[in-house]
């Protein structure tokens, strides 16, 4: 029986909203604890990049307004994210569901699996938007990461980020 769930959510709320109602309805059922986490990554958030190329070869574009301007941005983004986290969790608790919330930063197939470890969760939650061929190829896929990686069992929710229905797809 389950009696730990970590359920991944991500900034997409149509994705979000499908994979917490997942969690949160097997958290009922089981009356298991449920910990809905948010990775933050750096790199995909708008990261500065400190170097292009001319002609003559390669410049710095690094200086200390980009920082500054990035650092709001990236501060702006982990309280939204925060704040995202701790409304999804009072929405649990109004069910009745025991609730903890948890942001890291860092690569998330990774964070996911390293704080399923640390808080011996019985069940990781995640989405997948299904992506395919090359999309997956070069973006990588977290549930794919997580789902060969965890240390316990893992639920996938198929997300439709096609826009075909199921009916559709081949």
């Amino acid at each position: 029986m389950f009696q730990r769930i970590l359920v991944a959510v991500d900034r997409e709320p149509g994705m979000a909203n499908q994979v917490l109602a997942e969690a949160m309805s097997i958290t009922q059922a089981t009356q298991a604890t449920l910990n809905i986490v948010h990775v933050l990554s750096p790199l995909k958030s708008g990261y500065p990049d400190p170097i292009y190329m001319t002609v003559d070869g390669a410049v710095s574009t690094f200086n200390l307004q980009n920082l500054e301007v990035y650092m709001a941005n990236w501060e702006d983004l982990c309280q939204r994210s925060l704040q995202i986290l701790e409304t999804q969790a009072a929405q649990a608790q109004t069910l009745g569901v025991t609730t903890e919330v948890t942001q890291r930063v860092g690569d998330p197939g990774r964070e996911i699996c390293a704080l399923a470890k640390d808080w011996q969760a019985n069940l990781i939650v995640l989405g997948r938007r299904g992506m395919t061929g090359l999309g997956e190829l070069f973006l990588g896929s977290v549930s794919s990461f997580v789902m060969h990686r965890a240390p316990c069992s893992v639920l996938i929710v198929q997300g439709n980020a096609s826009g075909l229905s199921d009916d559709d797809e081949t």
